[in-house]
This record gives structure tokens, C-alpha cells and sequence, in this order.
């Protein structure tokens, strides 16, 4: 017998957002690490507000929403509020009833500015971490580094001549006084002009460098972002955002390996761009073992000799060190960090650190799913 397509809404609703959501959904478990960490940081929260006055978006309640950003691949803030507004899942995830309204888009992200000028992005990472750790998932002796270039928000437009260099360039390039063809998207002709950090800057993002990912590739106004993860489940265990320069990789992985826990000497797994005397160097004088690949184009050679390859570890690491492209993958690809929706490195490393956090999230959620036994 056929159904009638019958459509008149019903006045009352008895279920709540929790019955709603499938016991062995993907989200449940993600919701119980992520309030256990926002529990931990309420102390942090306290200081961060006043005590008095109106009251805002609970700062619980941002991290969440953001985190749904960050997992759904939702692009703005305002298709989020949207989405927030009629999908009961996300309001189970961040809290809200059937009938509670939902923010502005512009009020959201007033009040998220409060989040990104604190440290709330590392307290969040390291209270994932803390999980992590609890639950014996971390290595504390085998770790692996690298460095991606991420595009910055900023365009080829903006990355102008500086104010004490204008002048200096005259007659080397094509810039135009005449008033523009169209004021909201001028045509720029840099044709004849060298470009160069040095004398050039983004007016959009002063803090974003103009760089490459190789030979033959284009420029692109970039940043750089830098991971170390350990080797034992592939989780990140540091993150850091450094402006794109030629030796911005091997300091950023010198600062966050400097930083590990301990006296014990562990490893450190790389590709070729660590391939260096000097970071072979520094990495020795942490009581780091240096496990990158060798460089034998070089000028002089690779640094590495027999003193690491001669064991089997090395080549463990190097097998192991693959994994840290899919944490640039997942945080390029599902993240919103192929290109960046943030202006300056402050705001740029905050949602760095956050999206490594997310990840880390989910590969826990799928750690403790393979550790169940079936039954």
C-alpha cells in the first residue's frame, strides 16, 4: 500500500539530540575525548573572561563548533551557523537543544577572536596528547619531522614594494599610477619586475613569504608548517607555523625535537632537505640520533654516514617517517589548510595546532576502535 505524502509539521517533538544519535556513531567518541580535554581547560577559561557583564558563547561550546569545522570541511563560519541550525548532529555535538537558537555568523566570530588571541589551540593539543600518553599510544624514543608549504589567504596582487624601496625600482617594472580598470580586482602587470622578499611585501599578510615548493614550481605567497610526530601510531606530537624561508624546515624541527621530554637519546626520521652538517650537528649535540635520508647530490656529500645506516633502526625510520604525509594530507585535505582562511602567523599557527589536534582526535578514535576486541 502506497504512503501518503502527508507533510504537516508536528507541533511537539519527545526526542532529544542524544536519542537521536546512533549509540556506534563516530562522533560519540570524539565528543567524550574532546569534553574530558575542555574539562581539564576550564581553569584556563576562567582567567581568560571577566567575571562580570553579559555573558558570552561558552568558550566550551566554540571549541566544538570549531571542531566540526574542522571535521566536516565546512569553509565559513556562516554556512556553519547554518549548518548548525538544522542538523540535530551538530547540535548534539556542541551542545544545543532542539529549540535553542543559533548565533550569528558575526557574533561567532567576534567571539571566536577571543579564542585564537589566547593559547587555548596548545592547551587543547596537549590535553589530546595527555590521552594519548594515558593510554601508552605515544613513543617517547622514535619520532619523524617534516615541513609543508601551506598557501597563504593572501594573493600575488597584494606582494608590493615596500615603502623605503619604492623609488628604487624605477623603470624595472610596469606600475601603473593611472587610475585602476576596476577598483575591486585591478589588473596588476608585473611583467619585467624582480620580485623578491627582500624588497616586496604582502599588504594583505606582511607575514606571509613569497616561495616554492621546488625547481620549476610557481611562487606562492606560503608559510611554513612543520610537524614531529612519533613513530609507534603516527600522532602528532608537535606543531609549529614559521614563515617560509630557505632554512625554515630544519630550525622549526631543531625547536620542536629540542623540545622533547627527557634526557634518553631518541631518533628523529627525515627526507633529504635535513641532509645537512649543521643540522646533523645540532641534532647530535641534543642526543638525537639523526635518521634522514641521504643526500649524495649535495655539494661535499651527505652528512649522514655508517654511524646511522649501519643499523637497522634507520631503516625502520625511514620506512616509518612516510606517515607524516598523511597528517599533511588529512590536515591539507579535510583540515581547510590546502589554503588558509587567517591572516598573520599568530592566527596561522593557532589553527595549525587546532587542525593537528582534530587529527590526532580521529586517529585515536581509531585506535581505541582496533584495540576493542570483536565479539
Amino acid at each position: 500500500m502506497r504512503g501518503d505524502d502527508f507533510q504537516q509539521a508536528e507541533m511537539y517533538s519527545y526526542l532529544s539530540p542524544e536519542q537521536r544519535v546512533p549509540a556506534d556513531h563516530p562522533l560519540r567518541p570524539i565528543r567524550e575525548m574532546t569534553d574530558r580535554v575542555l574539562a581539564g581547560m576550564s581553569r584556563r577559561f576562567d582567567e581568560m573572561y571577566a567575571k562580570t557583564g553579559r555573558p558570552s558563547i561558552a568558550p566550551e561550546k566554540l571549541l566544538r563548533t570549531l571542531l566540526l569545522q574542522v571535521l566536516y570541511t565546512v569553509r565559513s563560519e556562516r554556512l556553519l551557523m547554518e549548518q548548525l541550525d538544522y542538523n540535530l548532529l551538530f547540535r548534539w555535538f556542541v551542545g544545543l537543544n532542539m529549540d535553542d537558537a543559533v548565533w550569528d555568523a558575526t557574533v561567532f566570530s567576534k567571539n571566536r577572536d577571543r579564542l585564537l588571541e589566547g593559547d587555548v589551540a596548545e592547551s587543547f593539543f596537549q590535553g589530546v596528547l595527555k590521552q594519548a600518553r594515558e593510554k601508552d599510544l605515544l613513543s617517547d624514543e622514535h619520532f619523524s619531522v617534516d615541513g609543508t608549504l601551506v598557501e597563504a589567504w593572501a594573493s600575488l596582487k597584494s606582494f608590493q614594494r615596500k615603502e623605503q624601496e619604492k623609488g628604487k625600482g624605477k623603470g624595472k617594472g610596469k606600475e601603473k599610477s593611472e587610475p585602476p580598470d576596476d577598483p575591486g580586482n585591478p589588473s596588476v602587470d608585473f611583467h619585467g619586475e624582480k620580485r623578491s622578499n627582500n624588497t616586496h611585501e604582502s599588504k594583505t599578510d606582511p607575514d606571509a613569504k613569497l616561495a616554492r615548493k621546488g625547481k620549476g614550481k610557481e611562487a606562492k605567497l606560503s608559510y611554513n608548517g612543520n610537524l614531529l610526530i612519533e613513530n609507534r601510531n603516527g600522532l602528532i606530537v608537535d606543531a609549529e607555523v614559521w614563515e617560509a624561508t630557505g632554512t625554515a624546515e630544519r630550525d622549526a624541527a631543531l625547536a620542536m625535537l629540542e623540545q622533547i621530554a627527557g634526557d634518553q637519546r631518541v631518533t628523529v626520521g627525515g627526507d633529504k632537505n635535513y641532509d645537512t652538517k649543521n643540522f646533523v650537528a645540532e641534532c647530535r649535540n641534543l642526543h638525537v640520533t639523526p635518521h634522514v635520508a641521504q643526500n649524495d647530490q649535495r655539494p661535499g656529500g651527505s652528512a649522514i654516514d655508517q654511524r646511522a645506516t649501519r643499523h637497522a633502526g634507520y631503516a625502520i625510520s625511514q620506512r616509518k617517517r612516510k606517515r607524516i604525509e598523511e597528517c599533511f594530507g588529512w590536515m591539507k585535505t579535510i583540515a581547510l589548510l590546502r589554503k588558509l582562511r587567517h591572516c598573520g602567523i599568530l592566527k596561522v599557527g593557532w589553527i595549525f595546532t587546532f587542525a593537528a589536534a582534530a587529527y590526532n582526535l580521529v586517529r585515536l578514535r581509531n585506535l581505541n576502535r582496533a584495540a576493542i576486541p570483536a565479539g
